[in-house]
């Protein structure tokens, strides 16, 4: 099934033009004609069935078939605060990886000992459409603006609260603290770990320390890892 990426449909829509971008990827690029159907997802869960009835290369026409809603849709919801790490590629895979294995929300976490500071958003959300077509996923996980550790506590979440870090202390694993189905938000800190403050501070804000086994992991890895682990419990 070959999925193309467009946020501008609406439900009830009866007739779509395709955007330039996706019109000569279908039209040059996969040689599609009038009469061949395709599937349009939304970014928001919707999967559309269409017919190509005019196949300009830039600006196709397309009779929508067929819409199903909550396409593929997860029986719980998983925020995971992440700092951004030092060489931006490991960030993108984690991205990558997370959006193909089941992710509502991302929020890049400033902290302490962020090496990176700064975050384009734009080009990560470019990888994260990439990893939704690739893995025949409708819902585009969510992408914040960068947060502070400080601003992104004072946020509200209604769920089940998680940081994962390498200080002592006891710490349980995920799987072993959160329901199926329950909402969860998991911090993971920059290469260098949250500092003790931070730990303090999210510790008082309610979140529970989770261990991802005994290995050291990177960033992206423990952020991905974490993923995995929410899916299990959910499985």
């Amino acid at each position: 099934m070959q999925l193309f990426y467009t946020p501008e449909i609406q439900p009830g829509d009866r007739t779509f033009k395709l955007n330039e971008e996706e019109s000569k990827h279908a039209v040059r690029v996969l040689r599609m004609v009038e009469g061949q159907r395709l599937h349009l997802v939304d970014g928001r869960g919707g999967l559309y069935t269409a017919e190509i009835v005019d196949a300009h290369p830039k600006r196709a026409v397309l009779t929508i078939l067929d819409m199903h809603p909550d396409y593929g849709k997860r029986s719980y919801y998983l925020h995971m605060a992440v700092a951004p790490t030092k060489h931006i590629d490991r960030m993108e895979w984690f991205l990558e990886k997370a959006t193909e294995v089941g992710v509502d929300e991302i929020t890049p976490l400033i902290c302490a000992h962020s090496e990176r500071k700064e975050v384009k958003t734009d080009r990560l959300k470019k990888v994260m459409v990439a990893a939704m077509k690739q893995s025949l996923k409708a819902a585009l996980p969510t992408l914040n603006e960068p947060k502070t550790f400080d601003a992104f506590m004072a946020m509200p979440f209604p769920g089940k609260r998680f940081i994962a870090h390498c200080a002592d202390g006891d710490k349980k694993y995920m799987g072993e603290l959160l329901r199926p189905q329950e909402a969860a938000l998991v911090l993971i800190g920059p290469e260098g770990d949250f500092d003790a403050a931070e730990i303090t501070s999210a510790t008082a804000a309610g979140f529970l320390p989770i261990t991802l086994g005994n290995a050291r992991l990177r960033t992206e890895t423990a952020a991905l890892a974490a993923c995995l682990e929410s899916a299990l419990v959910n499985r």
